[in-house]
């Protein structure tokens, strides 16, 4: 692997490469550099899919909900996060490649293991998830085959339906059509996101400005730069995710795990 050269953040473009980049961390460069490549806001939208479809119907076990949101994390919150940084550096943190490695196999590695321990539990059908997982986590983040998974669908499949699919098998050990309707709302929310972070991460990370104006029907106009521009789709996301959160809480009520 090609060691890349780390950039500092905002170096190119005059802002942070995410929203959650926060410069609270500016302190602590490394804290601030994994807490990034986690992506919080996102990691826990897709985390919510996995309690969404755990908890979609009761009874709901306490055990292999920990067990599969941990396991999602790892692979999705840590390993393929960690694999997506070193690919690329899209995040220009200065965490070193090694250790974006080590994090990735570990990550995605330690999701497989949960998720083979779970099949003395849940049945020799997990293997196919967990199988599933590993195939989705690496192919869409280190982009092999040249980059035939890495697709707005891939993404939608791997990051909304998969994780609301799994969620559900691994606690009722079947798929229902209840199931695959969850896993649908997830896969277009997920197509949605993409739609919004896609040109959020095109100005903060590849432009240098924007100029331009809006011309109205009265002769107004209103200047356009990148702030605002970005600021409806940045917004748009976090209430997104504030939205997913609240419907996997809403139905962790409902049906709370024993």
């Amino acid at each position: 692997m090609t060691e890349r050269t780390p950039r500092a953040v905002g170096a190119e473009t005059g802002l942070a490469p995410a929203f959650y980049a926060t410069d609270r961390l500016a302190r602590w460069p490394r804290l601030r550099d994994w807490w990034t490549v986690l992506h919080p806001p996102y990691t826990l939208w897709h985390l919510s899919y996995v309690v969404i479809g755990s908890c979609l119907v009761a009874p709901v076990d306490r055990t292999r909900l920990v067990a599969t949101v941990l396991a999602f994390f790892l692979a999705v919150g840590v390993g393929a996060h960690a694999l997506d940084e070193v690919h690329g550096r899209p995040l220009r943190t200065e965490i070193p490649a090694a250790a974006l490695v080590v994090a990735g196999v570990l990550g995605i590695g330690g999701a497989a293991v949960i998720g083979l321990f779970g099949v003395a539990r849940v049945g020799v059908g997990l293997v196919a998830f967990v199988a599933v997982g590993v195939v989705l986590a690496v192919g869409y983040n280190l982009e092999p085959f040249g980059g035939r998974l890495h697709t707005d669908s891939v993404f939608a499949v791997s990051w909304g339906a998969f994780p609301v699919v799994t969620g559900y098998y691994a606690q009722h050990e079947r798929l229902t059509p209840a199931a695959l309707v969850a896993a649908a709302f997830a896969f277009f929310l997920s197509r949605a996101q993409r739609q919004l972070s896609t040109p959020a991460r095109l100005l903060r990370r590849k432009t240098s400005g924007l100029d331009g104006r809006l011309v109205y029907h009265d002769g107004s106009t209103t200047v356009l730069d990148r702030a605002t521009v970005l600021g409806p789709l940045e917004r748009a996301l976090r209430a997104l995710t504030c939205a997913t959160v609240a419907l996997a809480g809403a139905l962790a009520i409902a049906h709370p795990p024993r």
